[in-house]
């Protein structure tokens, strides 16, 4: 039984990773789950200096998922390397290092610092941020900007490029095609859906910043949609999140066309939701006599 599964010549040992935001860089996770189990884990993302994120509260919970509005606080590049990167080393897992940043200069600037890290797989490129020099407008959400950012850094990068789309756009189909013809590697999608939520009694945003992004499994029909109008609109491979609890919820978006999955809220729900969802495909495979996990990507048209 074949579990592998290959994107922009990666081979990962199963098709399940971290979505992230959601498990720190490893650490964090490593008492709950053997990270040797994973197909990768996806870091936080990181930017070319410390950003301490977003003022509190930061985090609300909704019916069937939760609002975050963190504000990609992270360390910074130099502490990652140094500290995150090291501790991956001790792990028989790919590693994928999500990016972020305020400008296309911000991105290339860890882009070019993690090139010459043998232990990073591959790149995902967070173009949900506010491009500073466009009044704000996320990099994901205009074509123009998508391509310009993709294109860019793709010139300098090292390593395979993942380009993360926002699902806060008309049609994610035309941002698929822009980050595929811009040369995007694979593309990974959702990222989370913006919403907001009010306290009646406190007659306050619950978030200080008003709105948040959404995610966990109110999400997942939205994001099962999306990923399968991409699989059908480019040929480069999709990483497929959004609302996954279980190995039941991943096969959906493989079927939709996604070649891996990534798991997100519901690690904060159920530490071993990875684990469970690895051995949950495993056993389906079984059951159903599938011999190779590849014959079931994009087997719903």
């Amino acid at each position: 039984m074949n579990t592998k599964v290959t994107i922009a010549g990666v081979e990962f040992k199963n098709p399940v990773m971290t979505a992230s935001g959601t498990f720190g860089s490893g650490m964090e996770y490593s008492d709950f789950v053997d990270l040797n189990k994973l197909g990768a884990v996806v870091t936080k993302g990181v930017a070319n200096v410390p950003w301490p994120g977003n003022p509190t509260p930061r985090v609300a919970e909704t019916y069937g998922g939760m609002l975050n509005a963190i504000g990609l606080q992270n360390p910074g590049i130099d502490v990652f390397v140094e500290r995150d990167l090291a501790f991956l080393k001790n792990y028989d897992t790919k590693v994928i290092v999500n990016v972020c940043g305020k400008s296309v200069e911000d991105y290339i600037e860890v882009v070019e610092k993690l090139g010459d890290q043998d232990n990073v797989a591959m790149l995902e490129i967070n173009v949900s941020c506010p491009n500073v020099k466009e009044g704000a407008i996320a990099f994901g959400q205009k074509a123009d900007a998508l391509m310009h950012i993709t294109s860019e850094i793709k010139k300098k990068a090292k390593q395979p490029v993942i380009m993360k789309l926002s699902p806060n756009v008309t049609d994610i189909t035309e941002m698929a095609k822009a980050a595929e013809a811009a040369g995007a590697d694979a593309i990974s999608l959702i990222n989370t859906i913006t919403g907001m939520k009010i306290d009646i009694n406190r007659r306050k945003f619950a978030l200080a910043n008003k709105t948040g992004g959404l995610s966990g499994p109110a999400i997942k029909p939205v994001a099962v949609r999306m990923v399968y109008q991409a699989a059908n609109a480019v040929k480069i491979p999709i990483i497929g999140m959004g609302g996954i609890a279980n190995a039941e919820d991943a096969l959906e978006f493989i079927m939709a066309g996604a070649t891996a999955v990534s798991i997100g809220a519901m690690n904060f729900v159920n530490p071993y939701t990875t684990v469970e969802t690895i051995e949950g495909i495993e056993a389906f495979m079984k059951k159903n006599q599938v011999e190779d996990i590849n014959s079931l990507i994009g087997c719903v048209k």
